[in-house]
């Protein structure tokens, strides 16, 4: 019978693509991983991967392997996972990842009560506006939205982020209001540019009654950071798309104003990503139910209102 470092060996590396990160997962060195692969090939008498300068690719049989072991391998560190992990208090060093703005604005205001309830568990948080590969970098959870949901995690929908239309009361003295979002070509604007394919976005607004129509900017200063976009608006610099959660304070205290109050942009879900495994380890757990049920006990979800409708961006 095969061991389970050697199978968990093979299936961590097959998942990541290579010895190295598979190693950063299971706290093992590079050289033990492919050790425990090279053992298990030897044993099956069968050639698992094609190892390369670039990387590890499955063969035929590793991939027919990998469908019939990854499953039964996941029920097995679950069932050990919930007699060593959830048993116990939730403790240790929880890895996390949130954008900048939104994890200072809503987040961080969280972790008082947070810390109270599992004082055994140390925050460690990565304040980027990137979405980042959560596995290899052994991020134990992140909050994000946006992008498409990586291999091996899911999500639990916190809201849906929504672009307005915003500019400072300075910046609007003495200019003509557009009617729609094509008359936004008239005022010069902060543009948004992808942080991962550095093109311009382009978004199409959604009114209230279900129409559509592109927002045609007229950028007069580009950036890639959602903050540096508000903070750039704020400053009378043009019009800019800003998420509605960084907004929010703004048009509370007057420093902007909407226009277009009846259209906006559905960028699409603001969610916690945490790894799709089947018993997590409890300081994930208690961490991903403790933003949830904060999210709708505090009414947060206001901030990113949940709209049936979607709107459309390209990168």
């Amino acid at each position: 019978m095969e061991t389970i470092a050697n199978l968990e060996s093979f299936v961590r590396s097959a998942e990541s693509g290579s010895f190295s990160l598979a190693a950063r997962r299971l706290a093992l060195t590079p050289a033990a991983v492919s050790r425990n692969v090279a053992q298990l090939e030897r044993n099956l008498g069968v050639r698992l991967f094609q190892r390369s300068t670039r990387g590890l690719t499955l063969t035929e049989a590793g991939d027919r392997f990998l469908q019939l072991v990854r499953g039964g391998l996941d029920s097995i560190q679950g069932a050990i996972a919930d007699i060593t992990l959830n048993a116990g208090q939730p403790a240790g060093i929880l890895k996390l990842s949130a954008p900048a703005g939104f994890g200072i604005k809503y987040l961080l205001p969280l972790m008082p009560a947070f810390l109270e309830r599992y004082p055994a568990v140390t925050p460690d948080w990565y304040l980027d506006n990137r979405p980042l590969d959560l596995i290899s970098g052994g991020f134990d959870a992140a909050i994000g939205g946006g992008f498409d949901l990586p291999d091996g995690m899911v999500a639990r929908e916190l809201g849906r982020i929504h672009l307005i239309a915003v500019a400072s009361p300075a910046f609007l003295r003495g200019r003509m209001r557009p009617q729609d979002p094509a008359g936004l070509a008239q005022l010069p604007c902060v543009a948004m540019r992808s942080p991962l394919s550095s093109r311009l976005r382009t978004w199409v607004m959604r009114n209230t009654e279900g129409a559509e129509m592109t927002a045609v900017e007229k950028a007069v200063i580009m950036v890639n950071d959602p903050d540096a976009l508000c903070s750039a608006t704020l400053m009378g610099i043009g019009v800019g798309l800003v998420a509605l959660p960084l907004a929010a304070p703004f048009l509370e205290s007057g420093e902007l104003e909407r226009l277009l109050p009846d259209w906006h942009v559905d960028v699409g879900s603001m969610s916690v990503y945490f790894s799709s495994q089947k018993l997590l380890p409890a300081k994930t757990r208690v961490f991903v139910d403790f933003i949830t049920d904060a999210f709708r006990t505090q009414k947060l979800k206001q901030v990113m209102p949940i709209a049936p409708t979607t709107g459309k961006g390209t990168l």
